[in-house]
């Protein structure tokens, strides 16, 4: 454990470099769905961004960026899709723990992530919920894979505002556990809501999940 303790913390301006890397590919994101620019400049650019990825080719994984443990002994997933701070398709969300034993995580959508006019794309909305409930599922100390999501919009999930998607655990029977939640506006206007079921594969039943939120 020592030995894992000091490489991770060698390693760690590396990793902080990636996710700052990272966080300015989502600006430049956010650039390209909503410059004005000429043709030339957009060309110009393009073949930047083409010179940089040949760079960052020169040396590459054959997975993405998978878990690791942080500096404080704690797992992270930097490559996840909601969560991953080193992955420029995550929002990226910031989970937390809340009082009564659930989670939440205070988000603000970007325009890249928009569906219909103005609002966030369902399937943007439902990757959060099926985070959020997933781990609210290992807060209560267990571990699943979703089995089905069922999820009611029941407003437009608006991008450029912070909303709140919320999770808790409700019931376990077995290898399967039922959690809930809900995406909503700060004053708590209901936005959507979800329930999932997650099912615990037979190898992991003699395990408990000792949770900390990213």
């Amino acid at each position: 454990m020592a030995a894992m303790t000091i490489d991770v913390a060698a390693g760690e301006s590396r990793i902080a470099a990636l996710c700052a890397l990272a966080q300015r590919t989502r600006d430049l994101m956010d650039a390209v769905l909503a410059t004005d620019v000429g043709e030339d400049e957009l060309l110009a650019v393009s073949a930047e961004m083409a010179a940089l990825t040949d760079r960052l080719s020169a040396a590459v994984r054959v997975s993405p960026q998978s878990f690791d443990i942080g500096p404080d002994g704690t797992v992270r997933h930097l490559g996840n899709a909601a969560i991953g701070a080193a992955n420029p398709y995550a929002v990226p969300l910031t989970v937390e723990h809340v009082p009564d034993g659930g989670v939440r995580a205070e988000v603000t959508f970007r325009p890249l992530h928009e569906g219909p006019p103005g609002g966030v794309h369902g399937g943007v909305t439902a990757m959060a919920l099926d985070h959020l409930l997933g781990q609210a599922v290992a807060a209560a100390g267990l571990a699943g894979m979703t089995g089905t999501l069922t999820i009611r919009y029941k407003a437009l999930v608006p991008y450029g505002r912070p909303v709140v998607v919320s999770a808790r655990h409700t019931r376990s029977e077995g290898r399967k556990t039922w959690a809930e939640g809900r995406v909503a506006l700060p004053d708590g206007t209901l936005l959507a809501e979800a329930t999932g079921l997650f099912i615990t594969p037979t190898e992991w039943m003699n395990r408990r999940v000792t949770y900390t939120p990213q």
